[in-house]
């Protein structure tokens, strides 16, 4: 069955290759860049095709002689090592025919606010901005704070990051929704253990001719930064407050000295939200199937708790319950919450596309 998905692929890449190689496609330039990237794209799963079907073949020879008096023990001791291959190589196809997300190689925006649970919201805030930048460190990826809002004891009632890296948005895009603590906050003189809340959006970042605005559907305000403790006051109006009248998003940036600055942020936040607004409606259309999907769902649902006193931390899309909540919050294992996330999406994609 598997050989017969294959085939259309393969037959698309000759046919590429034969297009490749005519003069009406050599002296087009813009069209040659464009099937030539289309044949880079097929050129992994054509490896593999090729090379899968060359073990189904040898797998059916070797059974045919697997009788032989002569090369039957032979043919037997092949087939140890061609069916596991055969089932490894099966299963690798299977995640490249999945249909790819065209945002997974962009940098993201990790938008992080207190919810429920005030103070002790915001200092968790700032615990799970910190666990992101350990992360994206050990990733090689860059990040930079677009914005912030501070509050008591080193906390963030608002923090935006933008992380740049090669698959950032791929393994990141997941951490969308309502992130539950249980600890005993800082702020708390009895002991008691109490339960917080922070929501965290995640949106790919865009380029300006992805996302159009017309500049008579904004309402721009300008004043004075503030901050807590004196951070980030300063005597100008350099703040900026940027409202989509159509959406009625707004997005303040204060985090620069510089109005321009400040505006030229709050711009690419705002263009990074209305592209995630319009992915969110496109699911909508889509159906019920694609927004069950794990990292695309209702962001008002809770997807994990970080219970402290049991040092457990549990992520309730795919009933995951580690008990190494401490090393996670490090950022060095933060990879045994992910890969488990992906895994059970790509279950998903496969199962629907009829490859199981």
């Amino acid at each position: 069955m598997l050989q017969s998905k294959l085939q259309p692929f393969l037959d698309r890449y000759n046919e590429l290759n034969t297009l490749l190689s005519s003069p009406q496609i050599t002296n087009d330039i813009k069209k040659m860049t464009e099937l030539s990237k289309e044949q880079s794209g097929l050129e992994t799963l054509k490896d593999k095709a090729l090379h899968y079907i060359d073990v189904c073949e040898s797998i059916k020879e070797n059974k045919l002689l697997s009788d032989d008096d002569e090369l039957g023990e032979l043919a037997k001791e092949e087939l140890k090592e061609l069916e596991p291959l055969k089932i490894e190589l099966e299963e690798q196809i299977k995640l490249l025919l999945l249909p790819t997300d065209p945002n997974d190689d962009r940098n993201i925006y990790v938008e992080m606010r207190a919810g429920t649970g005030g103070d002790e919201a915001a200092i968790f805030v700032a615990d799970l901005f910190k666990s992101y930048i350990r992360y994206s460190e050990l990733r090689g990826w860059k990040a930079e704070i677009i914005s912030s809002n501070q509050s008591i004891m080193n906390g963030y009632k608002e923090m935006i990051v933008l992380i740049k890296g090669a698959g950032a948005y791929s393994r990141l895009k997941y951490e969308g929704g309502v992130h539950r603590v249980q600890r005993v906050p800082a702020t708390e003189s009895q002991g008691r253990v109490h339960t917080s809340a922070i929501t965290v959006a995640v949106m790919p970042e865009v380029d300006d001719v992805e996302i159009e605005i017309n500049q008579n559907d904004l309402k721009i305000d300008v004043m004075r930064s503030s901050g807590c403790g004196g951070q980030s006051v300063n005597t100008t109006d350099s703040a900026v407050r940027i409202t989509h009248l159509p959406t009625g998003i707004v997005v303040t940036n204060q985090d620069q000295k510089s109005q321009h600055k400040n505006k030229d942020k709050a711009m690419k936040v705002l263009k990074a939200r209305l592209y995630d607004l319009e992915m969110q409606e496109q699911m909508e259309k889509e159906g019920a199937n694609r927004k069950s999907q794990v990292g695309s769902g209702d962001r008002s649902g809770r997807i994990r708790t970080y219970n402290y006193p049991q040092n457990r931390i549990s992520d309730h899309r795919i009933n995951l319950t580690l008990y190494r909540l401490d090393a996670i919050m490090e950022g060095g294992l933060f990879d045994e919450i992910i890969d488990p996330l992906i895994t059970d999406y790509q279950a998903q994609l496969i199962k629907e596309a009829g490859l199981v």
